[in-house]
């Protein structure tokens, strides 16, 4: 299945769908399920894969941002009819390691990543937005994972450990035991940008964004990502990268130069 590129205002397929556009170097990636507050189904999280491996394998793309469709959810969770089909703990033993890779694949973006959440970001779109390494949120928008009062599942250990990283366990326990909601405004101080006019605020992220070194903002991410999974991971590959890169050179040649740097990406 192919991700879909028709704008989103296009009607959406019952089964949902993940559309992406790329304007110059910001990908833009929605999830196109409305009638269902964008809740994924297999084929969304297919096509979001997808999505992912096109904006990490285009080079001129220097931020991508996510969003909801409608304007009421970021994203719902998964659909819930989907786990009717589950006979065995096997199946959700597979079900996780599948949405470990979807969420994994945003994580690994080497641009820097958007959510822009409206309404509701519950469950996978909780784990989604919080992949993402910035939130911007209108006024009221609600995160969490409350399984405890609804499905009566658990999530992967890779799933805690990037909220238990973003959030803190305290919170995450409070979310997932309590099967609390809070609204963006009453989340940790940096963790979302709650804004009236989010697409003022994004825009002006995407800008400031576009403008910066591609090549240190792709191994600082790759480098928190590896420390997240290990404190004392190797970075010398990384770090060799950067230094012998173009960028590294235009750059201490504009700074001694006194003009703006013209980054390239390599």
């Amino acid at each position: 299945m192919s991700v879909a590129e028709a704008p989103a205002a296009e009607t959406a397929p019952p089964q949902g769908a993940v559309r992406l556009t790329v304007d110059g170097a910001v990908a833009r990636v929605v999830f196109d399920r409305p009638h269902a507050r964008n809740a994924m189904t297999f084929a969304m999280y297919e096509e979001l894969a997808e999505a992912c491996g096109r904006i990490a394998a285009d080079r001129n793309v220097r931020v991508a941002v996510f969003r909801g469709a409608g304007g009421k959810a970021f994203v719902a969770g998964t659909d819930i009819e989907q786990f009717r089909a589950f006979a065995s703990g096997k199946d959700g033993v597979a079900y996780e390691h599948k949405v470990d890779g979807y969420v994994g694949a945003l994580e690994a973006l080497p641009v820097p990543s958007i959510a822009v959440v409206e309404g509701w970001a519950v469950g996978g779109g909780m784990a989604l937005a919080n992949a993402c390494d910035f939130r911007v949120a209108s006024p009221g928008a609600r995160f969490g994972v409350p399984i405890a009062r609804t499905l009566g599942n658990c999530l992967s250990v890779a799933s805690l450990r990037r909220l238990s990283d973003t959030l803190g366990p305290a919170l995450v326990k409070r979310m997932l035991l309590l099967a609390e909601m809070p609204i963006a405004e009453d989340m940790p101080a940096g963790y979302v940008t709650v804004a009236e006019d989010v697409d003022a605020v994004v825009e002006a992220m995407t800008g400031r964004l576009v403008g910066h070194a591609p090549v240190t903002m792709r191994a600082t991410k790759e480098l928190l990502r590896r420390l997240s999974l290990d404190p004392k991971a190797d970075d010398v590959d990384i770090v060799s990268e950067v230094y012998g890169s173009n960028d590294f050179r235009e750059g201490v040649d504009a700074f001694l130069s006194k003009r703006p740097p013209q980054w390239s990406g390599s």
